[in-house]
């Protein structure tokens, strides 16, 4: 795997991720203030989803 391949890659998550709060402040601020009111052990099991779901696309990608 190339640099060049993992930067293009995080460049797009940079886009992607900011998509959000630039169409949407209003509701990423209250989707913010949701998260942080969640249980750690809620957002650990968001994170490891997130986490899995991204290595199964690379594994069949």
């Amino acid at each position: 795997m190339s640099v060049q391949l993992l930067m293009t890659a995080f460049g797009l998550v940079l886009i992607i991720e900011g998509l959000g709060p630039l169409l949407f402040p209003n509701k990423w601020q209250k989707y913010l203030f949701e998260l942080s009111t969640q249980k750690q052990n809620v957002l650990r099991r968001l994170g490891g989803s997130l986490v899995t779901a991204g290595i199964i696309l690379l594994i069949i990608f």
